[in-house]
């Protein structure tokens, strides 16, 4: 019996295309984040010197506080979409935890979903944060209540309508300030790991024969503790992780073959919606490839900033040399577009400024409820 026959089937989700996996992981791709960075640490000195900033790249987005490399609310830069690309932002809005009880907060709360045509379920995650921290898929006012006494006062959560679709795409796009189109320099699929019941073995058990979750069981055990010792119904798809982060268990497959030119139109007519906007990725959930690469019935998720990741370097089949490649390439744009926003009359801002947001997302950070 051949590998391939070996492996158990692999379910993916109703919309994307089936998923070859090829190989399990990349060698590098669980690294710690900062030995992945040495380059990028080190191109980025270079390129100081070149321009005589250090923190220029927080200005690509001049709008926007340190361009969103971090510590930056994830509301700051939705609020300002107007036009057809605030349409197609799935419905949010913000709850700040505050010293009334939260019976009194949970109150409030659920009239604003009113308001904003948000019912349960929907998604609760920070408003402050990244990687995929503190994202939960809220069912009822119970988990509500849960999820809401993790914050601490201050810290803002942000309440989002959850998408009709399942099927996401992380979809990379620039545009420099002296030219009027942008265009999509990465795009990859987001997939749901599942594991397929057979009415014989439990949960954990399946984990541990599928061959990329498996290795990953550590990302899944504790979130689905109530279930692990439980046996599986044949034919039920089991999905592992709600959030699409990599980092907590999604796969991420390249999809730049899928870049066409009418996407490619309707993604820059939707960001200049926002006022100079040059940089980031957008995460987008769609009924199926066909409306992808037709750029339509597009659902937004978040449009990501100066520190967000072109995802196809986490496919398992990207080589080391490209992913690097990709990463200095990212943040060598980024240094392009602060040199073209400081001409025209952009400053960019103070180190202790970029020091200070990253203590205010490292702090709150520690205090989010585990990711779904």
């Amino acid at each position: 019996m051949s590998i391939q026959e070996q492996m158990p089937r692999t379910y993916v989700s109703p919309g994307m295309p089936p998923l070859t996996l090829g190989k399990r992981f990349s060698f590098f791709e669980f690294w710690p984040t900062w030995l992945m960075y040495i380059p990028v640490v080190c191109q980025w000195l270079a390129l100081a010197l070149k321009y005589r900033s250090l923190t220029l790249p927080l200005i690509a987005n001049p709008k926007l506080p340190l361009s969103g490399m971090v510590g930056v609310p994830k509301s700051q830069l939705l609020s300002q979409a107007k036009g057809e690309l605030q349409k197609q932002v799935l419905p949010w809005f913000t709850v700040t935890r505050t010293e009334d009880t939260l019976e009194t907060q949970i109150v409030k709360l659920e009239q604003n979903l009113k308001a904003h045509h948000v019912h349960y379920p929907f998604v609760g995650k920070p408003d402050i944060g990244c990687r995929g921290a503190g994202v939960k898929l809220i069912k009822n006012r119970k988990e509500l209540v849960q999820c809401l006494n993790k914050y601490p006062v201050g810290a803002a959560m942000m309440i989002q309508r959850l998408s009709d679709y399942e099927p996401e795409a992380g979809i990379f796009y620039v545009r420099h300030p002296d030219q009027q189109q942008g265009e999509i320099i990465s795009m990859a699929l987001k997939y749901m790991p599942y594991v397929i019941g057979d009415g014989q073995h439990t949960l954990a058990e399946l984990v541990a024969r599928d061959d990329r979750a498996g290795e990953l069981r550590h990302l899944y055990q504790n979130r689905h503790r109530a279930h692990w010792h439980e046996i599986v119904p044949a034919g039920k798809p089991y999905r592992l992780i709600f959030s699409a982060s990599h980092s907590k268990g999604a796969i991420f497959k390249n999809a730049s073959h899928l870049i066409t030119p009418e996407l490619t139109r309707q993604l820059d007519a939707l960001m200049h919606d926002i006022p100079n906007f040059h940089y980031g990725r957008l995460d987008v959930k769609f009924k199926n490839v066909d409306q992808l690469t037709a750029g339509t019935d597009l659902q937004i998720v978040e449009i990501n900033t100066a520190s967000s990741e072109p995802l196809h370097i986490w496919d398992s089949n990207t080589p080391f040399r490209a992913a690097v490649r990709s990463l200095l390439f990212q943040y060598r744009t980024l240094f392009e577009l602060g040199h073209a926003n400081r001409q025209q009359g952009y400053r960019p801002p103070g180190l202790k400024a970029l020091i200070a947001h990253w203590r205010l997302e490292q702090n709150l950070t520690q205090f989010y409820p585990e990711t779904d």
